[in-house]
């Protein structure tokens, strides 16, 4: 029988004052800028033009991540911990970028749960506000906010069973009942 699963925190299991140390880091890669730059329609060219990004008194000549990349990476970085629950995110506020990403740096994030209440319109979830800040990998702050999400409560059935059910029965392949890489015990 499979073991049940156990991603992401309900609302149950937050309280105000812990703090999440988001257990994955990212590299930002000078393709993962460019994509993400182009992708989103930004035209500064200290993005993407590294001519152009040599002339900037702040940037020290380096082309700068987009900011948008950078919040959404440490966004990306804190679900797992803070959203993997979540109904809906309901709002950032005081949004800070505080420190240039530059490709090659790699992300952490860590957050604070400031508050929790019960929905008072959803039986089924809570209100969890948290802040969540990104560091780099010299332990500077890239950037920071304040961000409110909707999370089930433990009992509510919407995030669950949705995984589908097998119309045969888990096995190993028949030329390779062992499982081993080479076919051999």
């Amino acid at each position: 029988m499979a073991e049940p699963r156990q991603l992401g925190r309900y609302f149950e299991d937050f309280t105000v004052g812990d703090v999440y140390r988001h257990p994955l880091g990212r590299t930002i890669s000078e393709a993962d800028n460019t994509w993400f730059t182009l992708l989103t329609m930004n035209t500064n060219q200290y993005h993407f033009n590294a001519h152009y990004a040599k002339g900037s008194p702040l940037t020290g000549g380096r082309m700068l991540v987009n900011s948008a990349l950078t919040v959404a990476v440490v966004l990306g970085l804190s679900v797992v911990d803070i959203s993997q629950t979540a109904v809906a995110n309901l709002g950032w506020t005081d949004i800070r970028l505080s420190h240039p990403v530059y490709a090659g740096d790699t992300l952490y994030a860590e957050s604070l749960v400031l508050a929790k209440r019960e929905s008072r319109s959803r039986p089924y979830a809570g209100i969890v506000t948290c802040f969540t800040r990104g560091l780099n990998q010299d332990g500077d702050e890239v950037c920071s906010w304040r961000r409110t999400v909707m999370v089930y409560k433990r009992d509510a059935p919407y995030d669950k069973d949705h995984f589908p059910v097998a119309k045969t029965p888990l096995r190993p392949p028949a030329d390779n009942p062992t499982g081993s890489a080479d076919g051999e015990a």
